[in-house]
C-alpha cells in the first residue's frame, strides 16, 4: 500500500491496517458497555481509547480449539426411543458441552441456570429434555419465552424436529404478526407456547393465555431481553407462573440485572457455565478504513472478493441498512434487509432466503445480532458500529460457529 499521505486507497484487512490515530480508534467506556469511535462528543465523558488492534486477529493467529470430549452421548440419555430416533435425523451423536452438562439435571426436573456463548447449542439443551418430560406426560405444558421473532421462531423449528411424530403440538406467540391466529390455536390442545415477552403479556391480559397453567418455564437470552426493555415483561410473566415450577434459564452474560430475575426464578438452582472467553478464538477479526474513499465502494470491493460466500452486513439504524440494501441491489448483489420496520412475514422471509443460498448478503440491524443459528457464514461486516462492546461480540458471533472458522471485518472512519 503506498504510504503517501495524499493516498486515498482504503485498506483492506491483516495486510494493511490503518494507522493508529484518533480517527481510527476504537473505544470502550469504562463500565464496559459501550463501543464507538473518537469524536463522537456523546461519548467523551464515558469512554477510554483502545487501539483498534485489541480487536484485530490476524489469520497467522488462529488457533484450532481443542475437540470437546463429552461425558455422554445422546443414545446414552435417559429420553424416550421416539425422540432419540428424532435427535439421530437431525445428525447429532456428541453433545455440546452445554447439552452434556445441563440435559440430565434439566430431565430429572431441576432447575438449570446456564451460561454459555451464543452458537453453543443451548436451544437443544433445553428442547431436548422439555419435550421428553412433556411426551411421558401430556399434562405438563412449557412456556418458552425468547427476545426476539425471529430466535422463537427458530426455536419453534427445532422444537418441531425434535419432536417430529410424537404428537406434541406448540404455539408460537409473537409480535409483528396478527394476534387472532395466536388466540384462535391457543383454543386447540398444545403442549409448549413459544413467544416474546410483549406478545405473551398481551395474550395474558387479554384472558386468552393462562400463564399459571405451565408448569415450566424457559427463558432464552435473558441478558438481550434485559437489554431490549423486557424487564417489566419478564417479572409479570414469573409473577404469574405456579410456585412449583421448574425454571430454565440460559444466558451469555451474568450481570446484576440477569441474577435479579435468575434469583426470582429459583432459589437454588444448578448453575452450568462452559463460557470460556468473549469472542470465538475462529473469529478472525480486523479493520477497513475507507481512508477517503466511498464507503460503499470499499465495500463493493470486499463483496466482489473470494471467499465472501455468506455475508451478514450490519448497520445501526433500519433508515440506514434500508438505503445501503437498496443501493447493494443496484449494483446487482443479491440482497434482502432485516430491520425493525419490515413485517414479520418480510424478515421470515429474508431469513428464509439467506439461510437457503438464494441469495447471499444479508443486511440486518442488532435485530440479527443474538441468538441466530444461520450455517455458513463466512463473514460478518460492520458497516456502522454497534451500540456497545457486547453488541459487537455478538454480532460477530454470527461466524466462526460451531468450530467453524469465520471472519469479521470492522469499518473505521
Amino acid at each position: 500500500m503506498n504510504s503517501n499521505s495524499n493516498s486515498r486507497r482504503p485498506s483492506f484487512g491483516g495486510r494493511d491496517k490503518p494507522r493508529g490515530n484518533s480517527r481510527g480508534d476504537f473505544h470502550k467506556p469504562r463500565d464496559g458497555g459501550g463501543f464507538g469511535f473518537g469524536g463522537q462528543n456523546r461519548f467523551r465523558t464515558k469512554i477510554k481509547t483502545m487501539d483498534p488492534r485489541m480487536i484485530v486477529k490476524s489469520e497467522a493467529q488462529y488457533v484450532a480449539p481443542e475437540p470437546y470430549i463429552s461425558t455422554h452421548s445422546f443414545d446414552q440419555f435417559n429420553i424416550a426411543e421416539k425422540i432419540k430416533q428424532n435427535i439421530l435425523s437431525k445428525g447429532y451423536t456428541t453433545p455440546t458441552p452445554i447439552q452434556d452438562e445441563a440435559i440430565i439435571p434439566a430431565l430429572e426436573g431441576k432447575d438449570v441456570v446456564g451460561i454459555a456463548n451464543t452458537g453453543t447449542g443451548k436451544t437443544a439443551a433445553f428442547l431436548i429434555p422439555l419435550i421428553n418430560k412433556v411426551y411421558l406426560d401430556r399434562n405438563q405444558k412449557v412456556i418458552i419465552v425468547a427476545p426476539t421473532r425471529e430466535l422463537a421462531v427458530q426455536i419453534r423449528s427445532e422444537f418441531k424436529e425434535f419432536s417430529a411424530n410424537s404428537g406434541l403440538e406448540s404455539v408460537l406467540c409473537i409480535g409483528g404478526v396478527n394476534i387472532r391466529p395466536q388466540i384462535q390455536a391457543l383454543r386447540n390442545p398444545y403442549h409448549f407456547v413459544i413467544g416474546t415477552p410483549g406478545r405473551i403479556k398481551d395474550l395474558k391480559n387479554q384472558n386468552k393465555l393462562n400463564i399459571a397453567g405451565f408448569s415450566t418455564i424457559v427463558l432464552d437470552e435473558v441478558d438481550r431481553m434485559l437489554d431490549m426493555g423486557f424487564i417489566n415483561d419478564i417479572k409479570f410473566i414469573i409473577s404469574h407462573l405456579p410456585k412449583t415450577r421448574q425454571s430454565l434459564f440460559f444466558s451469555a452474560t451474568m450481570t446484576p440485572g440477569v441474577m435479579e430475575i435468575m434469583h426470582s426464578l429459583s432459589p437454588n438452582p444448578i448453575t452450568i457455565s462452559v463460557k470460556k472467553q468473549e469472542i470465538a478464538l475462529n473469529v478472525d477479526q480486523d479493520v477497513i478504513s475507507a481512508r477517503g474513499a466511498n464507503k460503499l465502494d470499499v465495500l463493493h470491493d470486499l463483496l466482489i472478493k473470494e471467499g465472501f460466500e455468506k455475508v451478514l452486513i450490519f448497520g445501526r439504524t433500519k433508515w440506514g441498512v434500508e438505503k445501503l440494501s437498496r443501493a447493494l441491489e443496484l449494483r446487482g448483489f443479491k440482497v434482502a434487509a432485516l430491520h425493525g420496520n419490515k413485517n414479520q412475514n418480510q424478515r421470515q422471509r429474508a431469513l428464509d432466503s439467506f439461510r437457503s443460498d438464494k441469495i447471499n448478503i444479508l443486511l440486518a440491524t442488532d435485530v440479527a445480532a443474538r441468538g441466530l443459528d444461520i450455517d455458513g457464514i463466512t463473514h460478518v461486516i460492520n458497516y456502522e458500529l454497534p451500540e456497545t462492546y457486547d453488541d459487537y461480540v455478538h454480532r460477530i458471533g454470527r461466524t466462526g460457529r460451531a468450530d467453524r472458522k469465520g471472519s469479521a471485518l470492522t469499518f473505521v472512519d
